[in-house]
């Protein structure tokens, strides 16, 4: 795995104060609005916890489950789908409790932001690979986590390099935060003059019947195969074809996003000025692509349709309008006739170029996140491997 300068072997049992597993079992029945904040798989991302889609559960079951509880400083360890995908808890949370996923509580001689690291390196996803059990879905077990043998340098090496990592993680953490900010403007300002109709000058258009109900006078319903046309395009792709190095990224279908890079020609050209909205199948996942790229299979890209005017309104129409999307699942002749409500093209410009410079602020900033990851993870196996001399960084 790493360098063996000042670097011991251990198992992370001996190096750990606890390591067990979340419940593990049907749950579609126990979570309820509010309580206790409960973790699944999807919630943990590399080196980021991902509060979208949490669900709760009641105290009693927080109670229940106590030793599956987390704390801030532990370490969160994908079970099955993405197996070895790690975070650590921040002290954002005074209690939390998860289904699936390896606990591990760190002793004084680990720091938790290392071992996250060990898990989400390359070697770190090779080893939990290479560990996994079970048939019909393979997981990671605690006896392997329990198992798993670890190069260890001092805890003031460990701390460092958790701290350089941490320093990338924050600024990307910060980046997503102004993305997110900004996606609500939009979106704000969407459901004002597209879902209630209090567009500039909407005292002057009188409702009228239509097919959806009463409309303002002057927008039509028209089909989703009449605003936007579906790009063809989607392969397979493994960890062979992908990497941290290549120039063109390929899209993932979950909301990881891009799950790699290679050297190919991109499978669809995507610009500032001509951005692409993609559909992830069967997660209800949308995103606006402003940069080639490539997708997987079920990741689905669509641009405005020739012919509607080719402005930003149509994107954000697709990723605000859809909220049903997930119902289609793949059934492309019910999702394409789905009729919609459409405004003329002067209400759909004012509201592009008031979003226009809005998507391309978003746009630099999923850039500086891109960049911000592959240098991060760039410098991941180096500064493990002891490749890089953690005194000398600044």
């Amino acid at each position: 795995m790493m360098g063996t300068t000042n670097m011991r072997k251990v198992k992370l049992k001996d190096v750990c104060d606890r390591i067990t597993v979340g419940h593990v079992g049907p749950m579609a029945d126990k979570y309820t609005p509010e309580g206790v904040p409960f973790l699944r798989s999807q919630n943990i991302t590399p080196f980021r916890l991902s509060v979208d889609d949490i669900k709760y559960v009641p105290r009693e079951f927080h109670v229940k489950l106590r030793k599956s509880a987390l704390h801030p400083g532990d370490v969160a360890v994908v079970r099955t789908g993405y197996p070895g995908t790690a975070c650590v808890i921040p002290n954002t949370f005074s209690e939390l409790n998860c289904a699936d996923l390896v606990v591990i509580t760190p002793s004084g001689e680990l720091n938790p932001h290392y071992l996250a690291a060990i898990f989400n390196s390359a070697w770190g996803m090779a080893s939990v690979a290479g560990n996994l059990v079970g048939v019909a879905q393979q997981h990671f077990n605690v006896g392997a986590a329990k198992e798993l043998v670890v190069g260890l340098p001092s805890r003031p090496v460990q701390d460092r390099i958790a701290g350089i990592l941490s320093a990338y993680d924050e600024l990307i953490e910060n980046s997503q935060r102004r993305i997110k900010i900004l996606e609500s403007m939009a979106r704000a300002l969407y459901r004002e003059w597209f879902v209630h109709f209090r567009f500039p000058g909407f005292e002057n258009h009188p409702r009228v019947a239509s097919p959806l109900g009463e409309i303002p006078q002057g927008w039509e319903v028209k089909t989703v195969e009449e605003i936007v046309k579906r790009i063809p395009v989607g392969k397979k792709y493994n960890q062979k074809t992908v990497s941290s190095t290549g120039s063109v990224p390929v899209f993932d279908q979950g909301k990881s996003g891009i799950i790699g890079y290679h050297d190919d020609e991109p499978g669809v050209e995507a610009s500032e000025n001509s951005p692409v909205i993609v559909f992830a199948n069967h997660t209800c996942y949308q995103r606006l692509i402003h940069f080639p790229f490539s997708a997987i299979q079920n990741v689905l890209p669509f641009v405005p349709h020739p012919s509607m005017a080719r402005n930003i309104y149509w994107l954000h129409w697709a990723t605000n309008g859809l909220v049903a999307f997930n119902d289609y699942k793949g059934h492309w002749p019910e999702f394409s006739a789905k009729p919609l409500v459409v405004p003329p093209q002067d209400i759909s410009q004012q509201f592009g170029d008031f979003a226009a410079p809005i998507s391309r602020q978003i746009m630099r900033l999923a850039r500086a996140v891109q960049n911000l990851s592959r240098t991060r993870d760039l410098l991941l196996p180096r500064l493990l491997s002891g490749q890089i001399d953690v005194g000398t960084l600044a």
